[in-house]
C-alpha cells in the first residue's frame, strides 16, 4: 500500500491493489485504539469517496475507525471509468470488497469489520457480506431499496420498468452509460446487472456463479436499513421489500423524516446531517442499540 496525508488531521489515504489489476483509493481515519470498530464507507453509484469526508469524520468522533472506498472506476480509483476493461457487480462484490476487506483487516487484525452502504454501496455491502460469512459483522444501508419495478408504489410501477428497459437498450447499443435519469455515467455491465434486478427483482450479476438470492435469505446478521422520507430513489416501499428479503437477518429499521432532527433527508444531501446520522450508527454498532 502506498499512503499519503490529507487535510484532515489524522486522514491517510491508501491504494488498494485487486487481484485484476484495478486500484482502489481508501480514505481512513483511524482511533488510537487499533481494536475499536472499524466501519467501510460503501458509495452510491457516481458518487466519489470524498463527498462521505463528513460522515468518516463524524464516525470517528463516535469512537469508531472510519474508512471509504472509491468503488472501481470512480473518483481517485483507476483505471478511470472507460479506460479499463469492463465490468459489473460481479467485479465490485467478488473481486473489489474482498481486497479492501483484506487490507483492512491487515491494518486492524483486532477490530471487527462494519459496512455502511449508501444507494448501490449498500446492495454491494448485503451480496458481499452475506456471499461471505464471518467477514463482516454488521450491515447499515442508507438509501438502498430494491430496484426491483413491482416494490415501488403502485402509481410509479410503470415508469420505473420503462426506465430501466430504456437504460438497459442504450446500454446494449452503445456499450456503456453517459448519464442521465438522476445517474451519472458508469460501466455498462454494471447498468446491465442493475437493468436485470430492476425488471426480475432478481440478484443476477453477469458472469457471478453465486445464488445471491438465497444468499440473502440465509444472511443472519445484524442489518440496519435506514429509509429517507420523500426519497424517490429509494423509497420506503423498496426498503420495505429488501427487508422482506432478508429473512433471516437481525433487522432494525430507521426511517429518517422531519421528526428525526435532520435538516436534509435527500438521496444524498443527509451526508450534510452526518454528525446526526453517526451518533445513531455507532450505538448501533457497538451497543446494539436500535434507533429509537
Amino acid at each position: 500500500m502506498s499512503e499519503r496525508r490529507t487535510e484532515i488531521i489524522g486522514l491517510e489515504s491508501t491504494t488498494v491493489p485487486t487481484p485484476d489489476g484495478a486500484a482502489l483509493a481508501v480514505r481512513l481515519l483511524p482511533q488510537a485504539d487499533p481494536s475499536a470498530p472499524v466501519v467501510l464507507i460503501l458509495p452510491a453509484m457516481a458518487i466519489k469517496a470524498k463527498y462521505y469526508l463528513p460522515l468518516v469524520t463524524a464516525l470517528h468522533a463516535v469512537g469508531l475507525t472510519a474508512a471509504v472506498v472509491d468503488l472501481r472506476a470512480q473518483g481517485e480509483s483507476k483505471p478511470a471509468l472507460g479506460e479499463g476493461p469492463g465490468f459489473g457487480y460481479r467485479e465490485l462484490v467478488e473481486v473489489d470488497l474482498p481486497a479492501v476487506a483484506d487490507a483492512l483487516r491487515e491494518r486492524f487484525p483486532q477490530a471487527p469489520l462494519h459496512l455502511f452502504g449508501h444507494s448501490l454501496g449498500g446492495q454491494l455491502a448485503l451480496l458481499f457480506a452475506a456471499a461471505e460469512p464471518g467477514r463482516v459483522a454488521s450491515i447499515t444501508t442508507i438509501g438502498t431499496g430494491s430496484v426491483y419495478w413491482w416494490s415501488f408504489e403502485p402509481r410509479r410501477r410503470l415508469e420505473v420498468l420503462a426506465q430501466g428497459l430504456w437504460v438497459g437498450a442504450v446500454v446494449r447499443l452503445r456499450g456503456r452509460w453517459t448519464g442521465g435519469s438522476g445517474i451519472g455515467p458508469m460501466t455498462g455491465g454494471v447498468m446491465l446487472d442493475w437493468a436485470r434486478h430492476l425488471r426480475t427483482g432478481g440478484y443476477r450479476p453477469g458472469g457471478s456463479t453465486r445464488d445471491y438470492d438465497r444468499l440473502l435469505r440465509e444472511c443472519a446478521l445484524p442489518v440496519l436499513l435506514i429509509s429517507l422520507d420523500g426519497d424517490p430513489l429509494g423509497p420506503e416501499s423498496t426498503v420495505r421489500f429488501l427487508s422482506n428479503r432478508l429473512r433471516a437477518a437481525k433487522q432494525h429499521r430507521w426511517h429518517i423524516d422531519r421528526t428525526s432532527g435532520l435538516t436534509h433527508i435527500g438521496h444524498a444531501s443527509w451526508v450534510k446531517d452526518s454528525e446526526l446520522v453517526a451518533p445513531v450508527v455507532g450505538a448501533w454498532i457497538t451497543e446494539g442499540r436500535p434507533p429509537s
